[in-house]
């Protein structure tokens, strides 16, 4: 439990933080706009889902920096022009952001500030640090969920791995190739799994009739050598090199 709770993005606002070095989680988030601004409509249009007049919206794996609260900022946008264009009053919206507990909520809790002082709708905020593979609200409270580039990291390495003695790195490259069909078919299983207590946690959570706006990062064929691999094939030789660098420092 404690290894998974110290996991986290780079913390603070220097120039190796996760908040200057996130521009790719960025474009992603916006990208995500048109999807989040129908859920709103499609929910603020339903007068049973909305018949008291409040909001929940919640960001799983907010991560830290101004992209913590992109999401949630669309969905506030979204619903404040909805009400604005029937010219009926807003509802109360309460905002929570969700990540690990070693996330830096720090820079998290000051970019709260500013969502809570847009004005209309009234917006009260709050933080739920815990995995998204764990119940983290009660029963159908949430009416939006969104989720950004969260969602492809396991709740853990996949199990058949370490039963297989399969080491998370292989230096040897031939052997990489001969293992991946059973590297790759471990994770796929692992997120199958993690994938379906996902869903099966926020299906709980959320209001009836209340929608889930995620995107994650994939690929269309099992083969590494693809247009969509070339960034991680990039990102590996960089390491590579720095791990050679370190090696020649002993």
């Amino acid at each position: 439990m404690a290894s998974k709770q110290m996991v986290h993005m780079n913390q603070g606002q220097g120039e190796t933080s996760y908040a200057h070095n996130s521009s790719f989680q960025s474009a992603e988030q916006n990208r995500m706009k048109p999807l989040i601004d129908a859920a709103v409509v499609e929910l603020c249009s339903n007068t049973t889902t909305m018949s008291h007049g409040k909001m929940v919206i919640a960001d799983l794996g907010c991560s830290c920096g101004p992209n913590a609260v992109a999401l949630v900022s669309i969905a506030l946008e979204a619903t404040r022009s909805h009400f604005l264009r029937l010219r009926q009053p807003h509802p109360e919206v309460c905002v929570l952001l969700n990540d690990l507990p070693y996330n830096d909520f720090n820079t998290v809790v000051k970019s709260l500030v500013a969502v809570r002082q847009i004005g209309e709708p009234l917006v009260v905020t709050g933080i739920v640090p815990g995995s998204f593979y764990e119940r983290l609200f009660p029963s159908g409270s949430v009416h939006l969920f969104c989720s950004s580039n969260s969602l492809h990291w396991l709740s853990k390495a996949p199990e058949d791995l370490r039963i297989n003695q399969i080491p998370a790195y292989d230096i040897d490259e031939n052997v990489r190739r001969e293992r991946l069909p059973v590297v790759a078919g471990a994770y796929a299983r692992q997120f199958r799994k993690d994938f379906t207590l996902f869903l099966q946690l926020r299906g709980q959570e959320l209001v009836p009739e209340g929608r889930m706006v995620v995107s994650l990062p994939g690929r269309r064929s099992d083969e590494p050598v693809t247009e969509s691999s070339l960034i991680w094939g990039t990102a590996a030789q960089i390491l590579g090199a720095m791990a050679s660098e370190l090696t020649g420092c002993d």
